[in-house]
């Protein structure tokens, strides 16, 4: 079965203006699928997993979901649609007073009631699956810790963490090692690839360490300017590619150190 099937595919920037953020993009991605987007800061890699999720919407083109088109739907036929699609921001906007075990849970909420969902936040339904999905990022130990206690790296792995508890078939994931040692990147990449792999869904993420996509991923796109520059098998990417993909910048081929936490969380949505 086909998750996506774009089709020259134009997208404007957000911020007001009628500039285009991705321009005639094509992109056809099976279920299942895995696949890294990679590219130079502002190729518009965040715009696209936004798209994907149906929060962007198209100026041109053909988009489709699971054979559907998004935005021909009623909101209530298109939330529905959504339930079915999980983006994880860069920065996940996690409560910062909200104890971890909240947050995580929180991806539960779709499937209950508001009694449970009230109830949830003094005495939480399912602790035991939230420690879990925390252990699985190393985060087991954080479960009753407040989010505002929180390194950066936490924050992302936290916001994670909700992935696997949710009912999604899709995982849109955006930069998610960017506050993240070279071994924590590995574990984070690790689990998302395997719960993926678990329930057969479709993992798009978007990578600015260049060398931990090709070691890991078996499709790789290349996005710069908004335009796919190439789409292709991991072992069909040279470093010619790269450098051409990445000329005028550098390339980071994983971070040094965790990034301190940033003042505010950026606005973001998890579906």
């Amino acid at each position: 079965m086909t998750t996506y099937r774009l089709e020259k595919l134009t997208v404007r920037h957000q911020a007001g203006t009628r500039a285009p953020a991705l321009h005639a993009i094509d992109l056809v991605v099976e279920q299942g699928e895995q696949l890294a987007v990679i590219g130079p800061s502002g190729a518009g890699k965040t715009t696209l997993l936004h798209t994907l999720a149906c929060a962007h919407a198209p100026a041109d083109g053909v988009f489709q979901a699971f054979g559907r088109h998004p935005w021909a739907l009623s909101g209530k036929a298109r939330h529905r649609l959504r339930a079915n699609l999980f983006l994880a921001p860069q920065t996940p906007p996690l409560p910062p007073r909200q104890r971890v075990v909240s947050a995580v849970l929180a991806a539960r909420l779709p499937h209950w009631s508001l009694l449970q969902a009230l109830s949830s936040l003094f005495k939480p339904l399912d602790p035991d699956a939230a420690y879990d999905a925390l252990a699985r990022f190393g985060l087991g130990d954080k479960l009753y810790a407040r989010v505002d206690r929180l390194s950066g790296g936490e924050r992302q792995r936290c916001g994670l963490a909700r992935l696997l508890l949710s009912s999604a078939k899709v995982f849109l994931v955006d930069e998610p090692l960017s506050a993240l040692d070279p071994a924590l990147s590995q574990l984070t990449l690790s689990a998302l690839q395997q719960e993926a792999a678990r329930r057969n869904a479709t993992l798009i993420c978007s990578l600015h360490q260049v060398e931990m996509a090709r070691a890991n991923f078996a499709r790789i796109v290349g996005l710069r300017d908004g335009r796919i520059v190439f789409d292709c098998a991991r072992d069909d990417v040279s470093d010619a590619m790269i450098a051409a993909l990445y000329q005028n910048e550098s390339v980071t081929p994983h971070p040094h150190e965790t990034h301190a936490t940033p003042d505010r969380l950026a606005i973001g949505a998890c579906f």
